[in-house]
């Protein structure tokens, strides 16, 4: 008795642990943590007003 596979439900599987994959993917992810100079961007801030006035 030969088997036969079922292509649709193939790729049904396929999709399925393809999203199961991608949603883990997205729920381990971590943004990029940067430093941040807070003084610096208020100065920008300072000048760009002074500019403007």
């Amino acid at each position: 008795m030969a088997v036969t596979r079922l292509k649709r439900k193939n790729r049904k599987d396929k999709a399925v642990a393809a999203v199961r994959r991608q949603t883990l993917k997205i729920q381990n992810f971590k943004p990029v943590v940067k430093n941040v100079d807070i003084e610096a961007i208020k100065e920008e801030f300072k000048a760009k007003a002074s500019k403007k006035a």
